[in-house]
C-alpha cells in the first residue's frame, strides 16, 4: 500500500511540478508587465470575486463531497451508476454556477466597493477591479466543470492528466500575458485585459485537456438533472456544511482583502508570495491527498479502519519528510528567490521586500496546509461533514482574530503569520478528531519522525543560509555578467547544499521516510 501511494503521489508530483513551474513562469510574466502596481492589485482583487465562489462550490465543499461519494458509488455499484452521478453533478454545477455568474456580473460594482474599500480614494483602480470582475466571473462555472472532471479521473486513479491539466491553464495564461500586453499597449488599449483573457482560456483549457481521457473511461454525458437523486442529494448535504466553512474562510479573506488594500503594493504582493508558499503544498500535499482520498474511500466504504490507519500515517509521514524541509528552506532563502524569480522588468526592491516578508511569515503554513489535504477529506470519506466544518469554524475565528490583532503590530506581514497560525492550528484539530475517530493515527510513530526531520531540517538551514551568504559576498557578478545568472547559482548552489546536508543527516537518522521517498524516485528515473 505504501509503495503504490508512493508511485501515485510521485506521479501526481511529476505533473503537478510542471504546473507549478509552468505557473512560476506565468507570475513572473505577470509580475514583469504588471509589478505590484494598480493594474496588479485590481486583479487580485477582480480575481478574488469568481474564486471566492469557486471554493464556495468547485474547489472546495464539492470536491471534498463529490469524490469519496463518487468513489464508494464505483466500487458498490460500477461505472454506469458513477457515469450517471458524474453527469447530475456537472449539469447541477453548470446550473447553480451559471445564476451565480449572472448575479455576481451585475453586482460587480457594489461588490468591488465592498470588497476592496481601500480602493475607494482611486477612483480609476475601483472601476478597473469592476470591469475586470465582470469579465472574469464565468471562470467559476469553467473551474467547477474542471473539478469535477478532475474528482472522476481521480476515483478511477488516472492521476496524472488531472494533475497536468492546469499546466495548459498556465500556458494559456503566459501566451495571452506574451502576445496580448504588447500589442494592446501598442494600440493604446487598456492591457489588463491580457489577464482576464488568460484566466478565462485557460479555464476552458483545464476542461479540454480532461475531457478526452475520461471517454476513453467509458464516460458519455447526460445532460439530465434529477436533483431527487440520492446520490446527488447525498453530496449537496456533505456540502452543506463543506460550504458554510468556506463562506465562514471566505469572511476571513474579505477581511484580510480589506486590510491589505489600506496598504500600498500589499495586496498583490501577498498574492505573490502566497503563490510561491503553495508551490511545496500542491506538489507535496496535494499529490499525496489526492493518491491517498481514493484509497481512504474505499477503505471507510468497507469499514477497514486499520488500513486507513496504515494509509494516513504513511501519508502524513511523507508530507513531513517533504514539507518541514521545504518551510524551512523557504524561510532561509525567501529574499534570494523571490529576487531570482521576480525582480525583472517593473518589479523593484521594494516589491521584492514586500514578497519576500509576506513569503516569510506564509512559510510556516506549509505544513498545516499539507496535512488539511489528506485529513479533511477523510472524514468526508466516513461520511461525516461536520467535524471539519467545526474545526475549520475555530480556525478561521482564530485566524480572524489574529490577523486582526498582528495587522496593526506588523502590517501585511501579521496577515502571513496568522494566516499560517490558523492553518496548523487546522490540520492539528483535524488529526487529533481523526485519531480518536479511526482509533488512533500511529501519534507516536508520526511524533518521532516529526522530532528527526526537525532536527534534519536545522542542520539544512545553517548549511543553506551559510553557503548564500558566502556565495552572496564572493561570487563574482562582474565576470558572469548578468546578476540574473548571479541569482540564480546563489540560489541553486545553496539549495543544493541543503539537500546534500539534508540527505547525509537524514541517512545518519535513519530516517525510513527519507530512504523510502529516494528509493521510489531512483527506480522512476531508471525506467
Amino acid at each position: 500500500m505504501s509503495e503504490r501511494l508512493g508511485r501515485s503521489a510521485g506521479l501526481i508530483g511529476l505533473a503537478t511540478l510542471t504546473s507549478r513551474v509552468l505557473g512560476m513562469v506565468r507570475n513572473i510574466a505577470q509580475a514583469a508587465f504588471f509589478a505590484t502596481g494598480q493594474t496588479a492589485d485590481a486583479f487580485v482583487v477582480a480575481t478574488r470575486l469568481p474564486t471566492l465562489l469557486r471554493d464556495l462550490f468547485a474547489e472546495g465543499a464539492m470536491s471534498a463531497a463529490f469524490v469519496p461519494t463518487f468513489t464508494r458509488h464505483l466500487t458498490l455499484n460500477g461505472k454506469p451508476a458513477a457515469w450517471r452521478l458524474g453527469s447530475h453533478v456537472i449539469n447541477a454545477l453548470l446550473v447553480v454556477t451559471g445564476v451565480i455568474v449572472l448575479i455576481g456580473i451585475a453586482f460587480a460594482g457594489p461588490l468591488a466597493r465592498f470588497y476592496a474599500e481601500g480602493y475607494s480614494d482611486t477612483p480609476e483602480k475601483l472601476a478597473l477591479t469592476t470591469s475586470l470582475a465582470r469579465i472574469n466571473m464565468p471562470f467559476l462555472m469553467l473551474v467547477s466543470v474542471a473539478a469535477a472532471c478532475m474528482g472522476m479521473l481521480n476515483a478511477l486513479r488516472r492521476f496524472f492528466i488531472p494533475a497536468a491539466s492546469p499546466a495548459l491553464y498556465n500556458v494559456a495564461f503566459i501566451l495571452c500575458l506574451v502576445i496580448l500586453v504588447p500589442l494592446l499597449r501598442h494600440f493604446g488599449m487598456d492591457d489588463a485585459i491580457a489577464l482576464s483573457a488568460g484566466m478565462l482560456i485557460g479555464g476552458v483549457a483545464q476542461i479540454v485537456a480532461q475531457w478526452p481521457a475520461l471517454r476513453r473511461e467509458g464516460y458519455r454525458h447526460s445532460w439530465e438533472l434529477d436533483f431527487r437523486d440520492p446520490a446527488l442529494r447525498e453530496i449537496l448535504i456533505l456540502m452543506a456544511p463543506g460550504t458554510i466553512g468556506a463562506a465562514a474562510a471566505q469572511v476571513n479573506l474579505l477581511v484580510n482583502t480589506w486590510l491589505a488594500t489600506n496598504v500600498d503594493h500589499a495586496a498583490s504582493g501577498l498574492t505573490y508570495a502566497f503563490q510561491l508558499m503553495y508551490m511545496p503544498i500542491g506538489i507535496i500535499g496535494v499529490s499525496l491527498a489526492t493518491a491517498a482520498i481514493p484509497n481512504l474511500a474505499r477503505h471507510a466504504a468497507e469499514g477497514a479502519h486499520d488500513q486507513m490507519r496504515t494509509t494516513l500515517s504513511w501519508g502524513i509521514r511523507l508530507m513531513l519528510m517533504l514539507s518541514v524541509p521545504a518551510t524551512v528552506g523557504l524561510m532561509v532563502l525567501a529574499r534570494p528567490i523571490v529576487e531570482m524569480i521576480y525582480e525583472h522588468g517593473r518589479f523593484t526592491a521594494l516589491d521584492t521586500t514586500i514578497v519576500s516578508e509576506s513569503l516569510l511569515f506564509y512559510a510556516p503554513g506549509i505544513l498545516g496546509y499539507s496535512i488539511v489535504k489528506i485529513a479533511s477529506p477523510s472524514f468526508y470519506s466516513l461520511q461525516d461533514a461536520r467535524t471539519p466544518l467545526m474545526v475549520s469554524v475555530i480556525a478561521i475565528v482564530t485566524n480572524l482574530v489574529l490577523n486582526l490583532s498582528l495587522f496593526p503590530l506588523m502590517s501585511y506581514r501579521g496577515l502571513a503569520l496568522g494566516t499560517a497560525i490558523a492553518a496548523n492550528l487546522n490540520a492539528g484539530l483535524l488529526l487529533f478528531l481523526l485519531s480518536r475517530r479511526i482509533g488512533g493515527v500511529d501519534a507516536r510513530r508520526l511524533a518521532t519522525s516529526f522530532v528527526k526531520i526537525l532536527i534534519a531540517s536545522a542542520i539544512m538551514a545553517v548549511a543553506v543560509y551559510w553557503t548564500e551568504a558566502w556565495l552572496a559576498g564572493h561570487l563574482p557578478v562582474r565576470l558572469l555578467r548578468s546578476i540574473t545568472l548571479a541569482r540564480v547559482l546563489r540560489v541553486s548552489l545553496a539549495i543544493g547544499a541543503g539537500v546534500g546536508t539534508l540527505a547525509l543527516a537524514a541517512w545518519a537518522m535513519r530516517m525510513e521516510e527519507f530512504q523510502r521517498a529516494v528509493s521510489q524516485i531512483g527506480r522512476r528515473l531508471r525506467s
